[in-house]
């Protein structure tokens, strides 16, 4: 499927990538990291913000497909495709100078089950109906989270094209203006079926709506994912933000000691 690129109205701030020691960055601005890798270990997530939205695995534990808007330094990206072998993963980014950068952060290739898609997010997820379980939305810019990528419609076609019982992950900043907006648009689309995570990603708001009937009688989706969020939107998490920095901690150690054969 092609799907068209807009063109900008003017020629965005090239990335900047900086490697000092084991450690290499991509900010969009000086001193504002956007991904980073340890050149030594480059599968691992280092950002806690990375690290926290990978607990949509306690919605979905074995995805048949993920989606994520926006490549960055492909952490995400590369953690999943290791610890989910038996999973799709499609990324799509809007830049080409980002994608560029790939073989700089490891990217893994194209191949059978992993893909980097150089795509209008908007466009893109506005085709799909129920085609993803898992759908990652991390697309800042140098200004920030995109207009297009907080508005009720794209919020709309995000529940769209999830299965049902699917998760979106939403990274959004508690600083920006827009957030109290931000998370009432995602409240209307998805019914209230939020959840955040308390004191895991410093001013990064990590937010998982599920994707469940609207209607009230309307047959439940499978139950995993629903019964997640209601546990976790009890107390923003588990309760004290230690003990929610302890789940981020075990679930990762747990994806990585489960890692299945490859396929």
């Amino acid at each position: 499927m092609s799907i068209p690129v807009p063109p900008a109205s003017c020629p965005p701030t090239p990335p900047l990538v900086t490697t000092c020691g084991d450690i290499r960055t991509l900010a969009f601005r000086p001193g504002e990291v956007q991904s980073e890798m340890r050149l030594s270990r480059p599968h691992r997530l280092t950002l806690a913000y990375v690290r926290a939205m990978m607990l949509f695995a306690l919605f979905v534990p074995r995805p048949r497909h993920i989606l994520m808007v926006g490549l960055g330094g492909g952490s995400l990206a590369k953690f999943c495709y290791r610890h989910f072998p038996h999973t799709r993963i499609t990324v799509l980014e809007l830049r080409a100078d980002v994608i560029a950068l790939r073989d700089e952060f490891c990217v893994p290739p194209d191949d059978h089950r992993f893909q980097v898609v150089h795509a209008d997010a908007c466009v893109y997820i506005a085709s799909l109906r129920q085609a993803v379980d898992v759908l990652v939305v991390d697309g800042f810019d140098a200004a920030g989270l995109p207009p297009a990528l907080v508005a009720s419609r794209f919020y709309a076609d995000c529940r769209r094209a999830l299965v049902d019982g699917g998760v979106l992950v939403a990274n959004i900043f508690s600083y920006d203006p827009q957030y109290g907006a931000m998370m009432g648009r995602l409240a209307l689309v998805f019914g209230e079926r939020l959840a955040r995570v308390a004191g895991v990603a410093g001013n990064n708001r990590i937010v998982f709506a599920v994707r469940a009937p609207l209607a009230a009688d309307a047959p439940p989706p499978p139950g995993r994912a629903l019964a997640v969020q209601r546990w976790l939107a009890q107390r923003n998490g588990v309760g004290l933000n230690w003990l929610n920095r302890l789940l981020v901690r075990a679930l990762l150690a747990w994806l990585v000691l489960r890692r299945p054969a490859p396929v």
